[in-house]
C-alpha cells in the first residue's frame, strides 16, 4: 500500500495506539510511506471506542436499540488515514514472532507504551536492533522515559495541566482551560514524526538504526514560546489573560456592533495606521507605545471597543482590510470546512471505507512543489482501515519470505 510521496519506499510499523504514535504515523503515511498498524485482539485501538459520535455502515443494526456492529469510531478515523490493520496477540509467544518478521522487513518502528512494556514482551530496543540493525524506533511516553517521574501515565489533558498550558489558556488566571483539541498528543505525534525524519537522514550517513525519544511533557514545554523565554529570563510568570496577548497590543478578539473580530497590530508602524483607519490619536496616554499599551489592556480594549460598536462584523472586516491591518472572524468548525480557502488548499480528501463507503475527511497539511513550481503534493489517500483489514494479506508475506 506504499503510495508516492517523500516517504515513499519506506515500512513502519506502528504499535501505538490512542493519539500520539497514530498521529506520527498518520503523518508518514501521508507523505507515502507503508503503515502497518498492529492491533490487539477483538477491540482493536482504545481510539475505536472512543465516542460518541460513531458511524455506522447503512447496512448495520439499528445503533438505537443497541446494535452496534460495524460502527466506526469518528475518533479513530481522524488518526489513521493511510494505514494497513494487523491484529498480533503480543502476549503469545508465536504471535511476537509475526511481528518481528515485520521487523525485519521495517525502517521504523513507532510506539507509545508505558516504559518497560517492551522490555517485559522480550521486545526491548536492543532485541530490536538485533532482529533489525538498521531500525529507527520512535518512543512516546507521557512524562518521559526517566526521571523521578519517568514512569507515569500520561493523558492529554493532565499533561496540559502539569505542563503549564492550562495555566496559560482561559478568561483569567482563576479559570484555567484545556486546549480544545488534544494538544499535547498531537504536538507529541509531531514532534515525534520530525525526529523519525531526522534519524533517518541519521542513518543515511551511518547505516545504522536509532532511538528517538519524546514525551507529551516535552512537547508542550517545545512550544512554551515565548512564555518560556518570559519565565526563564525575565522572572516573569504567565498567567491566563483571556483573547489577548500578553506582550503585543492590540492583538486579540474585540466586540463589535454585532458580534466580534480579532486584530492583530503588531508593529508601531501598524498601529499608526490603524488609529488612522478609524480617526484615533496614536500618542494618546497611557497608548503611546507598545509596552504602554500591553501594560493598559484594561482601559486599551474598551477604548477600541468603544469605537469598533458603530460597526456591523462585517463593515469592520472590511476596513481593517482596507487599511492593512490582519484581521479575521472566529469561525466555527463547520465553517472552516465549508470555507473555499480551506477547500483549495487540499484539506479534505475523499476516500472510500470498507465498511462506510465515501468519507469525506481533514487531510494532510503539507503540500509539495518541484523546482519548476508544479505540484506533487500526494493525491492519493486510503481511509483508516477497519480491525485486522489486511492481516491475512500481511501474515501471507510474512510466511511467503519464510
Amino acid at each position: 500500500m506504499t503510495g508516492n510521496g517523500p516517504l515513499s519506499g519506506l515500512l513502519v510499523v506502528d504499535l501505538s495506539r490512542a493519539l500520539a504514535g497514530p498521529h506520527a504515523t498518520m503523518m508518514m503515511g501521508d507523505l507515502g510511506a507503508r503503515v502497518v498498524k498492529v492491533e490487539i485482539p477483538e477491540r482493536g485501538d482504545d481510539t475505536r471506542g472512543w465516542g460518541p459520535p460513531f458511524r455506522w455502515p447503512e447496512s448495520a443494526g439499528d445503533p438505537e436499540g443497541g446494535d452496534v456492529g460495524g460502527r466506526e469510531s469518528t475518533y479513530f478515523l481522524s488518526a489513521n488515514r493511510n494505514k494497513e490493520s494487523i491484529v498480533i496477540d503480543l502476549k503469545q509467544e508465536s504471535e511476537r514472532g509475526v511481528l518481528l518478521g515485520l521487523i525485519r522487513q521495517a525502517d521504523v518502528l513507532v510506539e507509545n507504551f508505558r516504559t518497560g512494556v517492551l522490555d517485559r514482551l522480550g521486545l526491548g530496543v536492543e532485541r530490536l536492533h538485533q532482529v533489525n540493525p538498521r531500525l529507527v524506533i520512535l518512543s512516546i511516553t507521557g512524562f518521559g522515559h526517566d526521571g523521578p517521574e519517568g514512569g507515569r501515565s500520561g493523558y492529554d489533558q493532565v499533561v496540559q495541566g502539569e505542563a503549564g498550558l492550562m495555566s496559560l489558556t482561559g478568561p483569567s488566571p482563576d479559570e484555567p482551560q484545556k486546549v480544545g483539541t488534544p494538544i499535547a498528543d498531537l504536538l507529541a505525534g509531531m514532534y515525534g514524526a520530525f525526529g523519525v525524519v531526522a534519524a533517518l537522514r541519521e542513518r543515511d550517513r551511518t547505516g545504522a538504526g536509532s532511538v528517538v525519544r519524546t514525551s507529551l511533557l516535552s512537547a508542550v514545554v517545545g512550544v512554551h514560546g515565548f512564555q518560556g523565554t518570559r519565565c526563564t529570563v525575565a522572572g516573569e510568570v504567565g498567567r491566563a489573560q483571556g483573547n489577548h496577548h500578553s506582550a503585543i497590543a492590540p492583538y486579540g478578539l474585540f466586540q463589535c456592533r454585532d458580534g466580534a473580530v480579532q486584530i492583530a497590530v503588531g508593529s508601531e508602524k501598524l498601529w499608526r495606521e490603524f488609529c488612522a483607519g478609524f480617526g484615533l490619536d496614536p500618542a494618546r496616554p497611557p497608548f503611546g507605545t507598545n509596552g504602554d499599551r500591553a501594560a493598559n489592556l484594561d482601559t486599551l480594549v474598551p477604548y477600541i471597543e468603544e469605537v469598533f460598536s458603530r460597526w456591523s462584523a462585517a463593515e469592520l472586516l472590511d476596513r481593517l482590510t482596507a487599511i492593512g491591518i490582519p484581521a479575521g472572524r472566529v469561525r466555527s468548525i463547520d465553517e472552516v470546512y465549508d470555507w473555499e480557502q480551506t477547500r483549495s488548499q487540499g484539506l479534505l480528501i475523499d476516500v472510500e471505507h470498507a465498511t462506510l463507503g465515501r468519507l469525506e475527511l481533514p487531510g494532510p497539511p503539507l503540500r509539495f512543489f518541484d523546482v519548476e513550481g508544479a505540484e506533487v503534493t500526494p493525491r492519493s489517500h486510503t481511509p483508516p482501515p477497519v480491525l485486522d483489514q489486511h492481516g491475512a494479506a500481511i501474515r501471507a508475506a510474512i510466511e511467503g519470505q519464510g
